[in-house]
């Protein structure tokens, strides 16, 4: 019990020391990136007035502020796991125990989350520079077939090479849906990626969420005994936090699709390596709203002859139409995403104290 102990005191310090590292290092870095972002004039540009009128005038004065800053989070997060990996090739001994880059844990999450990154990066220039359909990157419909195309070659890993068919129902168990587990899988991934491209259109708004959904899994990492993941979580939260101090209002700089797409693929990756999916919807409860807001809204266009049932979509811009402050809509959102998360931990410990024969 004396050891349990001592190795529960050891992945504590290092999620925390891991937490530490990784913000100082993107606090270092966001200098840098910033005057590249405004060196070569990176900056977001808005919809035309004649396809989003109200969005326009809400955010005409933001035309301009640097994107992108969503290479900050899951950058920093490649060089922090990277350098405890080469200081466990390199330097015997201690640091083998300190590296967090594993295959059962990390080597996936962190590949996707390097593609999905880079696929978000190319979907900002091309929004910058006015390319593709609409002169203003890839279409809604085309990103999620990125996502799919990401969803489908995590989907392959985890049935075919980590032999995964199996999803937990909290209160029920674990049920075997064999080949649906791939299509399952890949619903996920698509659902959180939408969802975070969707919830990023206020200053701190989808860093703040990402940041307490986060903290929800690595909780339940942690307390499923996935060590490695958790402090893969925790470099994230560290990243985010160091963001977050740029990108709360006003904003220096936004969190762009790099950032969304990169760390919304990376929520549904976790919660199916953690056999929570089911836990996205308390944890995730903001996303379901802004995703769900904008499903509404298309549908009601399509069957109404143009009818809204927001005033703008997603629902932050409709809060914001209604006279809301952005610091206010933010501010209300965090807490209700943090309350989720909160409820989302109770039921997975609840949850994990029943005996599987009383499932």
């Amino acid at each position: 019990m004396a050891i349990e102990h001592i190795f529960t005191i050891f992945n504590v310090v290092r999620i925390f020391v891991v937490i530490t590292i990784a913000f100082f290092v993107a606090l270092v870095i966001s200098p840098l990136w910033l005057k590249i972002l405004y060196k070569y004039k990176l900056g977001k540009q808005l919809r035309s007035a004649d396809k989003a009128p109200i969005f326009n005038q809400l955010h005409k004065k933001k035309e301009g502020t640097p994107t992108m800053g969503g290479v900050l989070v899951w950058g920093t997060v490649v060089v922090v796991t990277l350098f405890f990996w080469l200081l466990s090739h390199f330097i015997d001994g201690f640091w083998s125990k300190v590296n967090f880059f594993t295959r059962s844990d990390t080597w996936l999450p962190l590949g996707m989350l390097v593609v999905a990154g880079l696929l978000g990066m190319a979907d900002d220039l091309a929004g910058i520079l006015r390319v593709g359909p609409n002169g203003g990157g890839l279409r809604m419909t085309h990103r999620i077939l990125l996502y799919i195309v990401i969803a489908a070659i995590g989907a392959w890993w985890f049935y075919f090479k980590l032999g995964k068919n199996e999803i937990n129902i909290p209160f029920f168990g674990d049920v075997g849906i064999g080949w649906l587990y791939m299509l399952f899988f890949m619903f996920i991934i698509v659902a959180t990626s939408f969802s975070a491209n969707e919830t990023d259109g206020l200053d701190g708004l989808a860093g703040g969420v990402f940041l307490t959904m986060f903290a929800a899994y690595g909780v339940i990492a942690f307390d499923q005994g996935r060590m490695d993941l958790t402090v893969f979580i925790g470099a994230i939260i560290g990243a985010l936090c160091a963001f977050l101090w740029h990108n709360v209002y006003p904003a220096k700089f936004f969190m762009g699709d790099t950032g969304s797409m990169s760390l919304g693929v990376m929520l549904g990756m976790i919660a199916m390596l953690t056999n929570t999916p089911f836990l996205l919807l308390p944890i995730g409860i903001i996303f379901l709203f802004e995703s769900s807001s904008v499903i509404v809204q298309m549908i009601s266009k399509k069957l109404r002859n143009g009818k809204k049932v927001f005033l703008s979509s997603p629902i932050h811009h409709h809060f914001e139409a209604k006279g809301w402050h952005e610091t206010s809509v933010t501010m209300r959102f965090w807490m209700i995403s943090a309350i989720g998360a909160i409820i989302g931990i109770i039921i997975f410990l609840v949850d994990s104290k029943i005996p599987p024969l009383m499932k």
